[in-house]
């Protein structure tokens, strides 16, 4: 079995936001070498996402009011976290939205249903985050 290990890094010029990373993890398959197994895509911080969903914008702007409802970042005074920071609504959105995800690769391809994608989800942007891919088979 193969093992294959990236890094990419993102920087999110606001505080919120989701970027469609499919190319990217293609491209890491295909320098990978590997026709058969799986991937793996984590979020390397702890206020970001990686999720599977559809790219339309409208969904988008609809997880966004839906996780601002669930997770409010304001009043910052809400969250005891945010006696050190202000990002207490982040931790709780990327909670929600999930760390990590895993696709089979089939062929030398990502084995997706109908419409899906690979997203990276920041909740506290303008620095420099990372996301791992990890990839195994043969």
């Amino acid at each position: 079995m193969k093992s294959y290990r990236h890094e990419l890094a993102f920087t999110v010029p606001s505080r919120r936001g989701f970027l469609n990373i499919t190319s990217e993890i293609e491209h890491c398959i295909t320098d990978s070498g590997i026709r058969e197994g799986l991937c793996l895509v984590n979020a390397m911080h702890i206020t970001a996402s990686v999720f599977i969903n559809d790219d339309e914008p409208g969904l988008h702007a609809d997880l966004e009011k839906w996780l601002e409802r669930l997770a409010p970042e304001l009043p910052y005074t809400q969250y005891e976290h945010n006696g050190t920071e202000d990002n207490a609504d982040a931790h709780l959105k990327r909670t929600i939205m999930g760390r990590e995800v895993v696709v089979a690769i089939t062929r030398g391809r990502l084995d997706f249903g109908p419409w899906e994608q690979i997203f990276y989800g920041e909740f506290d942007g303008l620095r420099r985050k990372r996301v791992l891919v990890k990839i195994i088979g043969e």
